[in-house]
């Protein structure tokens, strides 16, 4: 596959620039990462053992017709056919000893192929040293067919350049045989116009020569068009891909997988509702113990306290849908279904409480968490400028979720749950009710718990 030179621009709308497209398909845009080049190399490398051993079949299944044919030529007269299937086997082997020591270089593949394709030409000429006939003989012999597989077999690499190279070599071997007929004998060219009379003798018949060639070079321009195009393709989904893994670590896999699958381009305001469950967290006095530490001690104190919480979010089938300094906001049943998803955040909510105030982070250091939970519905999806989105959650419901976080410092807890969230796992966590507030922009007061264990 090649991944080189720039593709054509998706605004070049002039006719040949709508002519390069109709023929060779929409280019890809970006180039591929190092890493997906490598592996793009690896794979070429062993599609370059398969074909060392697809050919070293064929040449073990020519000495096999071979050894079985009947011979017409005398016992003692030179045998030109075994000596060539035997360079040609030679060759094979020590190139595919090549390929499994590692890649092989472009140049050498390059010979190689023109190597491949002149051993099958001189086998073919050969035939009528072998069979004591004219060189006109060897045009007639269906072994000429095998030039299409040496030329499909470099399709394997997907990479065209290597199928237009066979195509050419074959294009002047078989143009040079045709010329060695003409030209062998001057007295007698052997060419007729009759078509009887070139299948019934050793005569020739340009046309079909003609024929022969256009042949050649028709499949190998249909292949290596083909290959070009699926190249493209792969490519661009190559890094799109790529983009997308990449994304991943930067968004939750669940919303990468929501963007890059989506019928449609995201759009600001596209979203749907859902009866949800949000969790906000922040850490107890982060803002003290964060000023005692170097930017880089904080770092690497929050990289292993995020990664700490992440792994109790996921276990409950949550997701981060936003980190926003030292807080986090995690959504139950947004992206990824979840019919008990109050009850997964609580439990949630309850791990996290656990998990900070028994183990430290970074340099020894204590990262109690406040908690707060509320269940409702919501607005799940991207919002900002068409240039630039994020995916998240945003309603009245999530601020109440906020809000409870922040009361835990008036109620000395750790985790506080709204009424809507206790309707649903009041029968599976044993509760108590803590009171009631008036949430800002809320004109009815909301009820509060607490949640033991």
């Amino acid at each position: 596959m090649s991944v080189e030179g720039p593709g054509i621009p998706y605004n070049d709308t002039t006719a040949i620039g709508r002519l390069k497209r109709f023929v060779f398909g929409p280019p890809s845009e970006g180039n591929l990462p190092e890493r997906i080049q490598a592996t793009v190399s690896e794979q070429q490398n062993k599609s370059e053992i398969l074909v060392g051993w697809i050919q070293l079949t064929l040449v073990m299944t020519f000495g096999a017709l071979y050894i079985l044919a009947p011979k017409t030529s005398a016992p003692d007269s030179f045998q030109s056919v075994p000596w060539a299937l035997g360079l040609y086997f030679l060759f094979t082997v020590v190139r595919l000893a090549a390929a499994y020591r590692g890649a092989v270089p472009r140049w050498l593949l390059m010979i190689s192929i023109v190597m491949d394709m002149g051993l099958l030409m001189v086998l073919i000429w050969s035939f009528h040293i072998q069979y004591e006939q004219p060189a006109s003989f060897y045009l007639k012999a269906p072994t000429m067919l095998y030039v299409f597989i040496f030329i499909a077999l470099r399709a394997l690499r997907f990479d065209s350049r290597y199928v237009l190279m066979a195509g050419a070599a074959a294009l002047v071997g078989w143009l040079i045989l045709v010329l060695y007929v003409v030209y062998s004998d001057p007295q007698d060219p052997m060419i007729t116009r009759d078509y009887v009379q070139y299948l019934t003798s050793n005569s020739i018949l340009i046309g079909a020569e003609v024929d022969k060639l256009l042949s050649i070079a028709l499949v190998t321009l249909v292949l290596a068009l083909a290959i070009y195009r699926g190249e493209r393709m792969m490519r661009q989904a190559a890094i799109t891909q790529s983009a997308a893994r990449d994304l991943s670590r930067f968004v939750p896999q669940e919303i990468a997988d929501h963007i890059t699958q989506a019928e449609h381009s995201i759009q600001p305001g596209d979203g749907e509702s859902k009866i949800a469950t949000v969790l906000f967290t922040d850490i107890e006095g982060f803002s003290t113990f964060s000023e005692k530490m170097t930017p880089q001690e904080l770092v690497a104190t929050l990289n292993d306290y995020f990664g700490a919480v992440y792994e109790v979010v996921h276990a409950h089938g949550g997701v981060i849908t936003q980190y926003q300094g030292d807080a986090m906001v995690i959504t139950f049943n947004t992206v990824s279904p979840d019919e008990n998803h109050a009850a997964s955040a609580v439990r949630t909510a309850l791990d996290i409480r656990t998990l900070t105030q028994e183990r430290t982070f970074g340099n020894d250091v204590f990262l109690k968490t406040r908690c707060g939970v509320n269940t409702g519905e919501m607005t799940v999806g991207a919002v900002g400028a068409a240039q630039q989105l994020i995916f998240t959650v945003h309603g009245d419901e999530v601020n109440v979720a906020a809000r409870l976080e922040q009361l835990n410092k008036e109620y000395g807890t750790y985790v506080l749950i709204s009424r809507s969230t206790w309707d649903q796992v009041k029968d599976a966590f044993p509760c108590d009710r803590a009171g009631e507030v008036v949430v800002r922009g809320r004109s009815k007061p909301t009820e509060v718990y607490t949640v033991q264990g």
